[in-house]
């Protein structure tokens, strides 16, 4: 079994390409949130083709630097936590893995110490 399927039935979108930005995997909520532009049909296709020229520079600059990148944004009246991370196999840069969350409209901070 593939380590991704664990994520099928995450309840938030799980998208992960390889190193050359081509999507290998998508739950099933990636798969519903990207349904008009062809939801598990994206499989194999390149992330540089679904994306502006800014958000393919940072897919870019994520793959040749290993370094994360994190962000809310809102679209549609949903607000959305997206944290774009590389992910490694045998200490090798492997590709990059997206996880969007929705997040309530009210949502609690805490401090901890």
């Amino acid at each position: 079994m593939s380590p991704f399927n664990y994520f099928d039935e995450y309840p938030s979108a799980v998208t992960v390409c390889n190193e050359h930005a081509q999507i290998v995997y998508m739950n099933q909520k990636a798969a519903a949130t990207f349904e008009k532009w062809g939801g598990k049909a994206l499989i194999g296709q390149s992330l540089y083709d679904c994306h502006n020229p800014k958000s393919v520079a940072k897919i870019k600059e994520i793959l040749a630097t290993g370094k994360p990148n994190t962000y809310t944004i809102e679209k549609n009246g949903l607000k959305k936590l997206i944290h774009q991370s590389p992910w490694f196999h045998g200490g090798k840069l492997a590709g990059l893995i997206e996880i969007s969350i929705e997040l309530p409209a009210e949502m609690p901070h805490f401090i901890r110490s």
